[in-house]
């Protein structure tokens, strides 16, 4: 993994509709890390689950999170456009429930 560069980070939180399926989940992180490993802008790359949560405050009502950091708000606008994030949100929407994004640029 490279170093997290703060400049633009996009987070996105996926529910599965079958989140109980192995198969679905395989499916799902197959073609995501095929996407990311294909990314020719994303710079770090983060998957993950919800862990239990202690506290209130915590959501982790989500079946998946993915971190991913840009250069620029540019930069993050060509990984939307890019052959490989096309192919993962052809391959693998019909999985999801629900996606949530949030973009975030470093003070």
């Amino acid at each position: 993994m490279k170093e997290f560069d703060a400049n633009f980070v996009h987070t996105v939180y996926f529910w599965l509709k079958n989140p109980d399926s192995e198969a679905d989940r395989t499916a799902f992180v197959t073609s995501l890390q095929n996407f990311l490993d294909n990314s020719a802008y994303a710079k770090t790359k983060f998957i993950g689950t919800p862990p239990r949560a202690s506290r209130d405050v915590v959501d982790g009502s989500f079946t998946y999170s993915l971190i991913v950091t840009f250069d620029s708000a540019e930069a993050q606008q060509k990984y939307q456009d890019e052959a490989p994030h096309k192919l993962f949100v052809e391959e693998s929407s019909k999985l999801w429930t629900k996606v949530i994004v949030y973009d975030s640029m470093g003070l």
